[in-house]
Order: structure tokens, then sequence, then C-alpha cells
């Protein structure tokens, strides 16, 4: 897991999957994570590993200990604090025995809320309790709910599933249906201005391509987007016109080597056309997810024989950026020092 990075936050959940006084099992980074949210409405991330016996404590329940708020370990009532991770009881203590409750602990993953997602900071010091960095900045502002969700775990490793979805010439091949870019709209030349983002880089705000029918059919002429994306594994795209908005968040969280979690957040304000299209388009924006899944397992059959990849500008320059950007991460935390995004201004060209 060396090569996944850390000191950083990750998507872990929507606030909908987190029900008051309930919890279950996530696999982030490697690490067995409970999430849930206590009886008093707070998320909490957990390692799902107790220190006793090592069962699961998502088996578990959530109970109030002197009221503090736990998970109690199903298999000898062990309770650990939902925001500290600290053991406030063992149950078969007597007077006498020398154990300290309050001196185990089990993990805790610091979490953020805010605009109907949960992020969890994952550090790179198993033992970290102190105050993490701010969450990352999305730009949702008053988009404080998604309208919907949609979710496929990849088998494929973090940065095979970031190069997959960020690649710009795959579309007319893999996504050709023809509500989205028909063969028939023909190939077109591609030229977009990048410029440096905070832990990434952004494609600056330009009209959508004239073979994107779906943009012209919501929201007609006046429509502007914007994509951007930031390490760990965050892309969105922000498409408005003078009225309304429309923000797509697609978030990518590690299982493990082999394994990411795919995660699309969809936000809108101002556009009665897409309330009224809702039952359509999450069906739509499934098939489309699945789409770049089902290019996964065809590419998995041949990286099993050839694991090495050709890439070539400028369609794979931002493949090329994203590598850079993990190094320089890696060496910043590595050299105790602040993180320079070392991506340059520039202006690529495809066909797509």
């Amino acid at each position: 897991m060396s090569d996944l990075l850390r000191d950083l936050w990750y998507f872990a959940a929507t606030s909908a999957e987190l029900k008051r006084g309930k919890m279950f099992r996530r696999e982030i980074l490697g690490e067995p994570v409970v999430l849930g949210r206590d009886d008093e409405g707070r998320a909490f991330a957990l390692r799902d590993i107790c220190p006793h016996r090592a069962v699961p404590l998502s088996a578990g329940r959530i109970e109030s200990t002197n009221g503090v708020q736990t998970v109690e370990c199903p298999y000898h009532g062990w309770r650990f604090g939902t925001q500290d991770g600290i053991c406030k009881q063992i149950p078969s203590l007597v007077d006498g025995q020398p154990y300290e409750a309050g001196r185990i602990r089990v993990r805790n993953f610091a979490t953020h809320e805010a605009n109907g997602i949960v992020l969890v900071f994952v550090s790179a010091d198993a033992r970290f309790a102190g105050e993490p960095p701010p969450p990352p900045e999305f730009g949702l502002k008053e988009l404080s709910e998604p309208k919907f969700v949609i979710h496929r775990i990849f088998a494929a490793t973090m940065d095979n599933a970031i190069v997959g979805l960020m690649d710009p010439a795959h579309v007319p091949y893999v996504h050709n249906q023809w509500w989205w870019r028909p063969p028939s709209t023909g190939k077109k030349l591609k030229e977009k201005s990048f410029v440096p983002r905070e832990r990434g880089w952004a494609i600056e705000r330009h009209q959508p391509a004239s073979n994107s029918l779906a943009y012209k059919w919501l929201f007609g002429g006046q429509v502007t987007t914007e994509i951007s994306f930031m390490l760990p594994g965050y892309r969105w795209e922000v498409v408005e016109t003078p009225k309304a908005r429309l923000f797509t968040l697609t978030c990518l969280t590690p299982e493990n080597e082999g394994s990411t979690r795919i995660t699309q957040i969809t936000y809108w304000r101002d556009a009665p056309l897409l309330d009224v299209m809702k039952p359509i388009l999450i069906p739509a924006g499934r098939e489309f997810l699945d789409q770049d899944g089902r290019m996964v397992d065809l590419q998995n059959s041949g990286l099993a024989y050839s694991p090495s990849m050709l890439w070539i500008d400028d369609i794979d320059v931002q493949a090329k950026w994203y590598l850079k950007l993990k190094r320089e991460w890696t060496k910043s935390r590595e050299e105790g020092r602040e993180f320079v995004n070392p991506i340059e201004p520039a202006t690529l060209k495809w066909m797509s």
C-alpha cells in the first residue's frame, strides 16, 4: 500500500448513508473502517478491529457510556469513543486489576461532513490524534444536498482508475450513445487551456464542445463549463448559465491496491428540466460509469500480460501531470516542507 498517498482527505460516504445510531464497514487504503453516525448525529470513522480479540466493531452497536457516545464491541462489550477511539469501558474488569481503559484506543479517522458528503483524513501516522489540515474546497457553495449519487467499484489500481477517467480521447469510443456524443457528430479538434490549481489543475472555463448534445439540449446556448482535478482523487465539472448551475463531483477512494471505489455526486439548482428528467438521468449516469468500468475490466485482461503502457502527448499529458503531483506530494512529506504544484499553464490539443 506504499504507493497510495496519505496525509490527505478521502471520500468515505454520503451523508445519506450514515443513519443515526447505525454503522457499517468499508475498506479505505487497505484499512477496515467502521463508518457511522452516533445518537447525537455526529459522523465518525474508526478502525474496524477491536484491539482485544480483533472482532469487527461494526458488528456491535452504538451506546452511551457515562454521557459519551461509544461503539460497543459485540464480543466482550469493550466500548470506544466514537469521536476519539479511546476505550471508555472494559466491563469484565474488577477493582484492583491493573488495566486502565483510557490507555487503550482504536485508530480514529477525523471526519468532515458538508454538502451531503463525508470525508475522512488518512494520516501517514496511524497514531495521529492532532488537528488535521483543512478539508478540500470544491466550490459547491449553496449546493447543500446531492440530487443523486451513483457508484461503482473498479477492479483497478487508484492510478489506473484516475488515468482512465480523465482520458479525453476515449469519449467517442466508450461513451458514444445517441444522447451524449453519437458517432454521427464526428470528431472535432479540441484545444483547451489548463492552469494549476490546489494540488491539481483545471481546464479553464469554456463553452462545451459542439458535439456534446446533452449540454445543448439541457442548457441552451449560454452555457460554460470548467473541469478541475485535485489529489488524491477528485474530479469535478461545473456547468453554468446566467441562471442555472450543474455540479458533478467524482470521488475516487482506493479500497486496496487493486480495487477503487468511484462515487459520482450530482447537484444542481434552478434547472427545472433536470428535475423533470431525474428519473432518466440516474440510469443514464449509471450506464456512463459502467462503460468506464467495463473498459477497465478489458484493460486488466491486457495488463495481466503487459503491465507497461504507452503514453503520448497531448492526450496523455494529464496522466503524466497526475504522476508528477504524486511524486511531489510524496517528496514534500519526506522532506517536511510545503507541497509545490509542479504543473505549469499549458494548452493541449486532441481530436475527440
